[in-house]
């Protein structure tokens, strides 16, 4: 992660401030070219270079650019934070010298860190639970599944939350609350002006009331006239408490919300703002961003009280849920088959499904030997659910498919992840049906060759999904024996479920393999060495299977090992070879495909490693 491989960095101080950076370039002896690199506090995502020369500190902004790349502003665009101090070590161009030496953080002092940071977790585990009603493990898999949408969320609104924002009160009704004891110079408040983006930071000073209008230009940035620009109003307020830069004086203590007048989640996203503004629009994640952050005056319990007291906020997950669907890059959360259709015992109590409460539509969702897919609605008691039915042909010699069909739907019950295909149940009427969830864009390699215009994170992002539900299948000691991109079906753009588990076995807690009694209809360039060689099957041969999925979807959905047939696939594999990286695909990306190609299995990793390195990667990407 980026915030990980910045934090690494000897003279990175983390979220200190400009005369901090200053004092300790002096320590340093202000040689020229003597440098740190520390966070910004008003960009997002952003950091700060702060350079001595000639006796005197200069500081520049590392922006984190619409591309994800960094650039100090007017100069050229680089990768990481690292490149841009790495170029400017052999090219001054625009710095007022070169960078020379890093000045490294003493010993024992870590890269400074605001409260906030403890604090973004907890915000981000409440939002998820009063938004989507979620919990246990559906809980858990939304948030790291959606951490990076879910942080940038967090990160600019929760200035709701706090106790010094007060919502959409007049001038008038706010001067009672600062006077009221204690007064306290430097008591503050911050209201909402207009619906516009515009507030107001409401300052005590002695016996009156002091007030600065703070806007937003037309990039989005908040800013107080003629004063320092902000990405959120935690920034501005963190800038103010420590500085008063043309304020009459520092911020010092919050005034608190009268009970009952707090602002609900509900209410994120508004007041509006323009569309380019870094909290809106795209819903990349900001993993070092929130490292900026850190309350006025680190340590004061007023503040982490104030921030921590309960509130009556009345929270309305429908809203939210009805809101958060008009965005085309709605999280997985918002549609109808993330939360487990077993949440409701009175809605499914068995297994199997009467007849009269399913009615099939016209139009295939798929085929195959077993029969046909078709779209459904099966009527519950509550409710009615879109569902997937795969029906079995009616055919003397399809005894062997029945058995097969039911094998499937005997495994599907047993699982229960938002990222695999759930099972309803199974109707026996003019036909054999298994009722599954719905999820009708369909497979994921056919998806993607229909949309090649597909950005890395977002298949980054349905990758480390299935990496998800094969971890769980991993720790439920299940082996799907048949993971490609064929099987991964979309329900979103963003949201992606395993399926197929005509092949799967559950293993015994003695055995961490299957045996397999011979070859059948096997598909060859999927599967590891182990399974063509010894018949072996676990859930390190899976991983190899995720190897070639990966390889698939960053390829847009081209076959591997294209042209060839499987005889010599084997004798590639056997020989060393592995297929080439895919064409534009991230190096971090094919060199944990390697990883899962790793010959021996006992020496390949597990989901329990691949998923933690496919999520710090799609973290960083989308920040």
């Amino acid at each position: 992660m980026m915030s990980d491989k910045v934090n690494a960095l000897s003279f990175f101080f983390g979220n200190i401030t400009r005369e901090e950076a200053e004092k300790y370039l002096r320590q340093g002896g202000m040689g020229d070219g003597l440098y740190l690199l520390r966070q910004s506090r008003n960009y997002l995502g952003g950091y700060a270079l702060s350079v001595a020369c000639g006796s005197q500190c200069y500081h520049y902004t590392i922006e984190r650019e619409l591309n994800d790349t960094y650039a100090i502003a007017g100069g050229q665009s680089h990768r990481d934070p690292v490149d841009v101090i790495n170029y400017h070590s052999q090219m001054s161009d625009g710095l007022v010298c070169l960078l020379k030496k890093p000045y490294n953080r003493p010993r024992g002092v870590e890269p400074k860190v605001g409260p906030f940071e403890d604090l973004k977790e907890q915000l981000i585990r409440e939002y998820v639970k009063q938004t989507w009603n979620l919990q246990g493990a559906a809980l858990e898999q939304a948030i790291i599944s959606q951490w990076p949408q879910l942080e940038k969320l967090i990160a600019t609104t929760a200035h709701e939350k706090m106790p010094w924002f007060h919502g959409k009160i007049t001038r008038e009704d706010s001067e009672p609350r600062l006077l009221d004891p204690p007064r306290t110079n430097g008591k503050f408040l911050i209201r909402q002006r207009d619906n516009s983006g515009s507030y107001a930071l409401c300052l005590l000073d002695g016996k009156s009331v002091m007030h600065y209008r703070i806007d937003r230009d037309k990039p989005g940035k908040l800013c107080i006239p003629d004063g320092k620009k902000f990405d959120t109003l935690w920034q501005l307020v963190e800038h103010y408490s420590y500085k008063p830069d043309g304020l009459l004086g520092v911020l010092t203590v919050p005034c608190q919300r009268p009970d009952g007048e707090g602002v609900a989640f509900q209410n994120i996203g508004r007041p509006p703002v323009p569309r380019n503004h870094p909290g809106q629009g795209a819903t990349g994640g900001i993993l070092s961003r929130i490292k900026s952050y850190s309350f006025p005056k680190p340590g004061n319990k007023k503040f982490m009280a104030g921030f921590l007291s309960k509130t009556t906020d009345n929270l309305n997950p429908y809203a939210t849920r009805v809101e958060n669907t008009k965005n085309k890059e709605a999280m997985p959360m918002d549609t109808a088959v993330y939360e487990s259709p077993y949440a409701d015992p009175d809605e499914l109590r068995t297994a199997t499904i009467d007849r009269t409460q399913l009615m099939l539509e016209d139009g295939e969702l798929g085929s195959g030997n077993f029969g046909t897919v078709l779209k459904g609605i099966y009527k519950m008691r509550k409710s009615e659910k879109q569902v997937a039915v795969k029906i079995l042909k009616n055919d003397d010699n399809n005894l062997a498919v029945r058995d097969e069909m039911l094998r499937e739907a005997n495994v599907m019950q047993q699982l229960d992840n938002p990222y695999i295909v759930r099972m309803i149940g199974i109707c026996e009427a003019e036909n054999l049906m298994l009722v599954m969830e719905l999820a009708d864009l369909g497979p994921l390699n056919k998806y993607l060759q229909k949309n090649r215009q597909i950005s890395v994170r977002n298949i980054t992002e349905l990758v480390h999904q299935v990496s998800m539900g094969m971890k769980y299948l991993e720790e439920h000691n299940f082996v799907h024996r048949d993971l490609a991109a064929r099987n991964v079906l979309l329900v979103t753009q963003h949201y992606a479920k395993i399926s197929d588990f005509g092949l799967s076995k559950a293993l015994t807690e003695e055995e961490n393999y299957y045996k397999a009694k011979g070859h059948g209809k096997w598909p060859v360039k999927w599967y590891a060495p182990e399974c063509m060689n010894y018949f072996k099957f676990s859930c390190k041969s899976d991983v190899w299977s995720f190897g070639v999925l990966m390889w698939e979807a960053y390829s847009l959905g081209l076959k591997p090992y294209k042209g060839m047939k499987g005889n010599e696939v084997i004798q590639i594999i056997e020989s060393g070879q592995r297929m080439e990286a895919p064409l534009n695909c991230p190096l971090e990306m094919y060199e944990l495909m390697k990883k899962c190609w790793t010959y021996k299995a006992d020496e390949r990793p597990g989901f329990s490693v691949v998923e933690p390195r496919l999520r710090d990667y799609y973290y960083d990407i989308s920040q």
